[in-house]
């Protein structure tokens, strides 16, 4: 029952942090378009049929009933087409004067911009004249769109400040100095088979030919003193199979034995899962819990590696949710680390939550890190420069600031404004991809989640 309960509480903890995230999200773009003059007639989290809403002002706040994302609507984000200029005034219900810009097209996709835009006009009143998205300066339209990203990537800075600040990064390292074996292994298996026991056709590990056994400390590997572990493991991977003298103290005393290394197709190092052919002798070192803590300096450095593994897996995201697919039909298993949707998230806060082995401060510290891992990521792929993402409008407002300027230093007439709609076409390929990559990942999520060792 506890297990149940602790499961659900973990579950619901993350949820409600990535609601929260969602709604900072949004005031991010929201207060920014109020301060600087602009008309947000909605402000909702979620997407689909309405749960609740309460009109204040100008605004309509609310909630809707699928909570995987939100939005603000800021009246104006569209420009009128310079062949729509000839507007259709009408009076509505209520006495008020609604302009209406239509136009016919044959094209499907400049039908679509020109859809796009009479819903986008048939919100404006001519009171707006001055409000509109559009007619903002460039670094305003830039500052607008950049508060929702630029608030997930605070809110991960704020809560890893925390946790390296307080629990610190916890990594488990060969112990310092001249190694220690801790294992030898009895035979060569494949770097592919690894995990399983020694077979009777397997050939004897060249550490078990050398004599070596748990507890032995290594000092010397071909003349050559050995004064830590990553010297020894380089020193072992670039003899290939030449022979191997190796020197090692065992109760006091110093003994010698010699063998061969085996080449074997390894990882270039922990970090680099490259392979390549090695030498291999056959022991891993004694290992200790190193902690290491930091304060905002220390997060930001932490939180740069990030960005660079984040952009990397921004570059594979397509690969990898299709290997997803692959994991939903059974074709393959699921990767552990293969991305994961809110709702895999939330099984993982729960799985970690409700596991008895893993001590309390440990569990506080993997929930709040997965929250900030979710915002950094949610952060920095709004910053990717494609419709409807933030960053193309961004980039849009980035390019008309450039022309412009560029305008005025040449003395030329200016170029006006950049027609974002002109990239909808983008905006509807990219909005669909996204939603097909989201209903994979939560798919997969429910059928083939991401194992975990809990």
């Amino acid at each position: 029952m506890t297990t149940a309960l602790l499961y659900l509480l973990g579950v619901l903890v993350f949820v409600v942090a990535i609601l929260v995230s969602i709604g900072l999200h949004e005031l991010g773009h929201m207060i920014p378009a109020k301060r600087f003059g602009g008309k947000v007639t909605q402000y909702f989290i979620g997407f689909g049929p309405t749960v609740w809403s309460k009109q204040v002002g100008e605004t309509e706040y609310g909630v809707k009933a699928i909570p995987l994302g939100g939005y603000v609507k800021i009246v104006g984000m569209l420009p009128p087409g310079a062949a729509q200029l000839a507007d259709e005034t009408t009076v509505d219900a209520d006495g008020n004067t609604v302009t209406r810009v239509r136009k016919s097209n044959t094209g499907m996709f400049t039908q679509l911009i020109s859809d796009a835009r009479a819903a986008e006009w048939e919100l404006v009143r001519p009171e707006d004249s001055d409000r509109l998205f559009y007619k903002m300066a460039s670094w305003k339209k830039i500052v607008v769109m950049a508060g929702g990203p630029t608030v997930n990537i605070l809110i991960a800075f704020f809560l890893f400040w925390i946790v390296f600040g307080t629990y610190g990064t916890r990594t488990i390292e060969p112990e310092a100095g001249a190694p220690v074996v801790d294992t030898v292994s009895q035979c060569v298996i494949p770097y592919s088979d690894e995990g399983r026991e020694c077979a009777a056709d397997d050939p004897a590990s060249p550490a078990s030919d050398a004599g070596l056994r748990p507890g032995d400390t290594i000092t010397s590997f071909n003349g050559t003193a050995v004064t830590g572990w990553d010297q020894l493991r380089e020193l072992i991977r670039d003899n290939a199979d030449g022979e191997a003298v190796i020197g090692y103290e065992r109760d006091g005393r110093e003994l010698t034995g010699t063998t061969s290394t085996t080449v074997e197709t390894r990882p270039t190092s922990e970090t680099d899962e490259t392979l390549r052919q090695v030498g291999f002798l056959g022991v891993t070192p004694t290992v200790e819990l190193v902690v290491t803590r930091g304060g905002p300096l220390y997060t930001l450095e932490q939180m740069g590696v990030m960005a660079k593994d984040t952009v990397q897996a921004l570059v594979t995201l397509p690969v990898k949710v299709y290997e997803v697919g692959q994991a939903i039909v059974g074709v393959e298993e699921r990767a552990a680390d293969s991305p994961v949707s809110i709702v895999g998230g939330g099984r993982i806060a729960g799985e970690v939550s409700s596991a008895e082995q893993i001590p309390g401060g440990d569990k506080v510290a993997f929930l709040l890190s997965l929250i900030a891992g979710f915002n950094f990521f949610i952060g920095v792929f709004n910053f990717v420069p494609l419709l409807p993402l933030d960053g193309g409008h961004i980039a849009s407002a980035t390019w008309e600031w450039i022309r412009r300027g560029a305008a005025r230093l040449r003395g030329r007439p200016d170029p006006g404004y950049v027609d974002a709609a002109k990239l909808l076409p983008v905006a509807y390929v990219v909005a669909s991809a996204l939603l097909v990559m989201g209903v994979v990942l939560i798919v997969g999520d429910l059928v083939a989640p991401v194992a975990t060792p809990f």
